[in-house]
């Protein structure tokens, strides 16, 4: 079951933390959202409910990301897409490249760090061994590390295409870690808590208000070796990994 009592490393042994980088780390999904209500406010659709023509971009996005990846272009283009099969009015270039700019605008922001960001990982990165393990198209992702102020807390960021058992087996083995020191931290239960479980390694959960719709799903039982623990606040990590 879920706690938040210490970790409490025997005799104060470094703890290996891999996390989770958008909507732990920095915000991401709330530019998503904003560029998802201009579209609909765009697409204005005569029958479709706001409700109906998000869940045909929903319906969009998860057929697609095996082919087009994460991020603010594979999100372009599915906005483009999602367009082409809703719009009452003659598509032409022009609103395809006024939907396309509402998703790659994403590209442009500024990376803002949750609160307790910096000063957590500067305690935890003088105890701890600390990476990052983040899903989305390489350049995009490796753009808000560098921006972000807090690479150098880390000693390894991978960036894979999706993050599922295998990618946690595969991160663990090449960076020669022992899973039972090993824990995740992350906002999302698809890609960042259960898959991770089921890899035999422990996971902090911390839920973000606007957590990406396609990433929700019920937290599983770990069943296995790992400890699941779920926080409010990203600084109670201090407290809750001890020492």
């Amino acid at each position: 079951m879920p706690s938040d009592k210490p970790i409490s490393p025997q005799a104060h042994e470094p703890l290996h933390l891999i996390f989770d980088a958008d909507d732990t780390l920095w915000e991401n999904n709330i530019h998503f959202e904003d560029a998802i209500e201009e579209f609909l406010d765009f697409l204005d659709h005569s029958t479709l409910s706001r409700e109906d023509a998000r869940a045909a971009l929903d319906e969009i996005e998860r057929a697609h990301h095996g082919a087009h990846g994460y991020g603010a272009r594979a999100f372009a283009r599915h906005l483009r897409m999602t367009y082409e099969r809703l719009a009452e009015r003659h598509v032409d270039e022009t609103s395809l490249a006024t939907v396309t700019a509402m998703g790659e605008r994403i590209l442009e922001m500024p990376v803002a760090l949750i609160a307790g960001v910096q000063e957590t990982l500067e305690t935890l990165a003088a105890r701890h061994d600390l990476h990052i393990m983040t899903k989305g198209q390489h350049d995009e992702q490796r753009r808000k590390i560098e921006e972000s102020g807090i690479a150098s807390w880390f000693r390894h960021a991978e960036v894979v295409p999706e993050k599922h058992e295998q990618a946690y087996r595969d991160l663990v083995a090449m960076l020669s870690l022992d899973p039972a020191r090993t824990w995740m931290i992350g906002n999302s239960p698809k890609s960042d808590i259960n898959p991770a479980l089921a890899a035999g390694l422990n996971a902090v959960y911390l839920p973000h208000p606007a957590t990406w719709r396609l990433e929700r799903q019920e937290l599983r039982d770990p069943g296995g070796p790992g400890r699941l623990v779920t926080l409010e606040r990203f600084d109670d990590l201090v407290t809750v990994l001890g020492w």
